[in-house]
């Protein structure tokens, strides 16, 4: 068998010489092997159109394996051979063996966007290329390792020019798909050349529907994307201990076609460029798995497996056992030295596996308080040696020694207290004579679990290569939000201030911190100005440590102030405001020189911290925690959330700089209310086990909970500027999940990369929900969500988008000062929403939203509409019957209106989801989205992309605008035709319509008003036959109306 890379082309390549191009070829490697195309010269979209072929060796491994292809630069000279010719890198992508395809028929096009391979590499542009396997039958035709595209005897596929991004752009908002284009009639598509299928009117139908993705040898008859023979074969034969991670491509739409005629293909340089369709990927499972691991809360205490006191408290997680070495302290050590110094340092090992203390300098009592663990999967050995050994500069001697059968090791299991530690004797060799006696040292060795309280701050066996200083970036640790207040500003007047001019321009500068706030400029240009309604807000925190700093400006010139007076306030000197029902009056203070000296003027003040706020730094969709900062005006808690943190599997590891390898060290973190939990960091593998439990106090249940995985970045190093890269984000909102039921799912994690929608993996959690107080969480149903004062008083909303950063960048400064700290970039991912930020694929979703909210009154209309055409005549006379009755006895409609809701609701009880629920990927539009959408969605404020694509974007932006403006114009002009019933701007429909009012008055005024509304509904409800085909006289009517349209320019 062998493995067939077929280069077409690239496109928009970075120039490199000095004329403004370059001369690209590509260069493939596989399992060893190494292949390249010719050079093009001066063309930074070349056209290739070669394949090139490599021998697979073992088939069964193909999925596992990787394919590199890279595009140089050649800097030509004839005098040299051109495997010494000197080369730049241009870009290069790395593809799994897992999309090779079976044949060349169901082979597909994958653009792929061009990779750097260092941080410091610019690259740019995109290649086409397409994978498949060449089966034996080929392989004398492939001697040579090069395979012709195109032959004279057969017609095959081209992939024609790679059109440009704003190309792709323009196709985009367009109503008008491009499969709606008839072909042109010298070329025929892939898909047409499969043999024809039977197609039911169902498939056709769906077909004709949803015609703007097409997917290129991949499609069949119905519509739906085919498995190759050998992707399939490749599927079934996966090996358990290694699972390639999920890749997401793109496959080009129609515009690969190949010619009838037996001629030569035309010049890629003299055909139009055609329009490539992105159709979405290959479909990935994105729901929840149930799942029922042996955890003690689903199987019961006496059923689960070495079942123990311990499960009472760590019901949610596996138990995994550990082996926990406390090393305290030692004594009576000899000295090792000339001079009778001791650099003493403990190595403890067990099997291959070995952990080492810091050593302590010039001490022959030395104390360490530090504690390993050695996971079971680890213990290699029965015995574990405890060495104590002299740090020198060459080579470190040996102090003493001693060892422990694991076998007499005790077991301990909480509640139980700590193992009480004991002193050993340290002895050098295996002498028993009083000779070899070398001082003792005092040290715990006992079996446990992840439930003791050691567990945290123990080093790991796994970690035992790592450097002293990223040790402490592994371990699981809790946070807690600071306290935080509003502190409130309300500027109300000056007097007496000192300016250097007649009409000064004064205003207000409050600084606490980095925040930084200004009142307007005083319509008072006099030296005792005054303010209304000048409040400021800004977010403090306990300590309340940071001063408070007020001063008086003059606008002397736009970019030129002049400081009049200066006020500052240092801690303890504000006061705090814990009952909305009592506002402090304002005060007045003497404002001091900006030198230093007094007597500048005074200022009329209201500075207070009010707690009857919380301070919001989360999304008011997901968030977690909605108490106020006074600890006596909180809710009491309603219930206990537990979140068990089991494992995950299928983490996909991000690429390094270099393109060279791939690691992940994972961990998690979870957030609800004030409480942040950390897990600790699984080194190296891409199935970490965590089996990790929390718990927190739930004061509503309309709250979100987040857990998001990272790969950490500060394993390997300490270095400050890197980061730890987000592998996926799940939310949990608790009034889904039912009381006291344990829910154990693998959720998936999903990332919107410019390139698609990719999973990274999946993560297996296990949830509990315990209510304690029934009465207590039903009544918060009716309650307001904020405090009282968030209605009272209410916030601004440019305001409150203001305090809410300061707040998220509060937060995330003191969570970063914290060991291991929480760094700043971790902490915006979990509390930003990006709901703010401009998306096509969201715009999308929430049209889609509406739609779907209006779907069941359309369905309502559709079948009144049926009912009123008289389609079925028994249901449209029991509908009239059914209407008089409610028309003479309306007494019975509210009645019969909450009956209809219980009913409704009773019914669908027994559809009600069984699963939290999760994310959408088809109400996402996530997998359908081009990926030039997601790189707008994700690109940065101001966006960083080139002035071409900026452009194009914007045309594409004007257009959906003017689309949503057409319908706020009907809108308007709807309303303003109501208006104009009464307002007389057209005399003769407000005369028409005046008449028509008092003739309605009378009516039901000497009719009854059940005889009216009958005959109405008769009348709407009468036989097609009697009506007239045309609008109705009201709609007619309506239709004439004036608007104000007409005064538009």
């Amino acid at each position: 068998m062998k493995l067939a890379v077929e280069v077409v082309q690239a496109h928009r390549l970075k120039p490199i010489d000095r004329h403004g191009t370059t001369n690209p070829f590509v260069e493939v490697e596989f399992g060893g092997q190494s292949r390249r195309t010719a050079t093009k010269l001066n063309d930074l979209n070349p056209s290739w159109n070669e394949t090139l072929v490599f021998d697979v060796s073992d088939p069964l491994d193909l999925p596992h394996r990787t394919v590199d292809v890279s595009v140089f630069h050649d800097r030509l000279s004839p005098s040299v051979d051109h495997r010494r010719r000197r080369r730049s890198f241009l870009g290069r992508v790395c593809l799994l063996g897992s999309s090779v395809a079976s044949s060349r028929l169901d082979a597909s096009f994958q653009i792929c966007p061009l990779d750097k391979r260092s941080l410091f590499v610019n690259v740019r542009g995109e290649i086409a290329l397409r994978l498949y396997a060449v089966p034996d039958a080929s392989e004398a035709q492939a001697a040579d390792g090069y395979l012709p595209l195109f032959s004279a005897s057969a017609p095959t596929a081209v992939l024609e020019s790679v059109p440009s991004s704003s190309t792709i752009l323009e196709s985009i908002p367009s109503t008008v798909s491009a499969a709606e284009t008839p072909p042109p009639k010298s070329t025929i598509s892939v898909g047409d050349m499969m043999p024809p299928k039977k197609k039911s009117h169902h498939s056709l139908t769906k077909e004709k529907e949803r015609r703007e993705f097409h997917s290129v040898g991949t499609a069949s008859a119905t519509g739906k994307s085919k498995v190759s023979p050998t992707t399939e074969f490749f599927s079934n034969h996966v090996r358990s201990h290694h699972r390639p991670p999920p890749q997401s491509y793109y496959r080009a739409g129609p515009a690969v076609a190949a010619s009838v005629q037996q001629a030569p293909p035309p010049k890629i340089e003299d055909a139009p460029p055609p329009k490539i369709e992105y159709a979405p990927p290959p479909k990935i499972e994105y729901g929840l798995v149930e799942t029922q691991p042996p955890l003690a809360a689903l199987m019961g205490y006496r059923l689960a497996r070495n079942s123990d006191k311990i499960k009472s408290t760590y019901d949610l997680v596996e138990q995994i056992e550990f082996l926990f070495v406390r090393i305290v302290r030692a004594r009576k050590l000899p000295a090792m030295d000339i001079a009778g110094s001791l650099d003493p340092y403990v190595v403890v090992k067990l099997g291959n596996f070995t952990n080492k203390t810091n050593h302590r300098e010039r001490n022959r009592d030395p104390e360490w308080e530090n504690v390993f663990a050695f996971s079971k999967g680890h213990i290699q050995s029965q015995r574990l040696e405890v060495v104590v050994k002299d740090k020198n500069f060459i080579k470190d001697d040996i102090v003493g020694a001693v060892a422990i059968e694991l076998p007499e090791v005790p077991l301990r299991a909480p509640p139980d207290g700590p193992v009480a530690p004991q002193w050993y004797t340290l002895r050098k060799g295996n002498n028993r004579d009083g000779d070899a006696y070398r001082g003792e040292i005092m040290m715990a060795v006992w079996m446990g679990t992840q439930a003791d309280e050691v567990y945290p701050d123990a080093l790991h066996s796994d970690a035992h290569l790592l450097p002293l200083a990223s040790i402490p970036h592994t371990r699981s640790k809790v946070y807690f939000n600071p306290r935080m207040s509003y502190l409130r500003v309300n500027v109300i007047s000056a007097q007496d201030l000192k300016p250097s001019r007649p009409d000064p321009a004064i205003y207000i500068k409050v600084q606490l911190g980095a925040q930084l706030r200004w009142t307007l400029v005083s319509s008072d240009r006099t030296p005792n100005p005054t303010w209304k309604n000048e409040e400021l807000m800004l977010v403090a925190c306990e300590p309340f440590d940071e001063p408070l700093v007020l001063m008086v400006q003059d606008r002397l010139l736009p970019n030129k102030d002049e400081t009049l007076g200066k006020l500052e306030f240092r801690k303890g000197a504000i006061r705090t405001r814990a009952d909305h029902h009592k506002p402090f009056p304002p005060q007045w203070f003497i404002l001091d020189n900006p030198n230093g000296s007094g007597g500048y003027g005074k200022l009329q003040l209201q500075v207070y911290y009010d707690n009857n706020y919380h301070v919001i730094d989360e999304s008011a969709h997901f968030g977690s925690d909605f108490q106020p900062s006074a600890k006596p005006l909180r809710k009491p808690n309603i219930g206990l959330l537990e979140l068990g943190i089991l494992n995950a599997r299928n983490l996909a590891p991000p690429w390094t700089n270099n393109g060279g390898g791939k690691r992940v060290d994972a961990y998690c973190v979870a957030k609800y209310g004030p409480k942040w939990v950390r897990t600790r960091t699984i080194l190296g593998t891409g199935e970490p086990r965590w089996n990790e439990q929390y718990a927190w106090d739930v004061h509503d249940p309309c709250t979100v909970l987040t857990v998001a995985v990272f790969n950490n970045g500060h394993v390997d190093d300490n270095d400050a500027a890197a980061k730890d890269d987000p592998i996926g984000k799940i939310r949990i909102r608790l009034s889904t999940l039912e009381i006291d039921r344990v829910y154990t799912h693998f959720y998936p994690l999903l990332l919107v990369h410019p390139s698609g929608l990719k999973k990274t993996g999946e993560l297996h959690l296990a949830l509990r929900f315990t209510c304690t107080s029934w009465l207590n969480m039903l009544f918060l149903y009716i309650k307001p969500l904020y405090p009282k004062i968030h209605y009272t008083q209410p916030i601004p909303v440019k305001q409150m988008q203001y305090l809410r950063y300061q707040a998220k960048q509060t937060v995330a400064a003191k969570l970063a000062r914290a060991e291991p700290p929480l760094r700043r970039d971790l902490v915006a991912y979990i509390l930003t929403d990006a709901c703010n930020t401009f998306s096509l694929r969201k715009g999308k979703t929430n049209w889609l939203r509406i739609r779907m909210l209006f779907s069941d009154l359309q369905a309502y209309l559709i079948w009144f509409d049926a009912v009123r055409s008289w389609t079925r005549p028994a249901v449209t006379v029991l509908v009239l019957l059914l209407f008089c009755v409610v028309a003479w006895t309306p007494s019975l409609i509210l009645p019969f209106v909450f009956l209809h809701l219980f009913i409704v609701g009773a019914w669908n009880s027994r559809r009600r989801p069984r699963h939290p629920p999760h994310v959408d990927t088809n109400l996402s539009f996530a997998e359908s989205a081009v990926p030039d959408e997601l790189d707008e969605e994700l690109d940065s404020y101001p966006s960083t992309r080139t002035n071409e694509m900026v452009m194009s974007r914007y045309d594409r932006l004007r257009v959906v605008a003017s689309r949503v403006q057409s319908v706020v114009a009907d809108l308007a002009n709807h309303a303003e035709r109501i208006q104009a019933l009464l307002s007389w701007r057209d005399p003769r429909a407000t005369a028409i319509f005046l008449v028509f009012a008092i003739i309605m008055a009378a009516v039901f005024y000497f009719l009854p008003f059940q005889l009216v509304v009958t005959l109405l509904g008769l009348y709407f409800m009468r036989h097609p036959k009697f009506r007239s085909k045309t609008p109705s006289a009201a709609y007619n009517f309506f239709r004439r109306l004036p608007s104000n349209a007409d005064t538009f320019l």
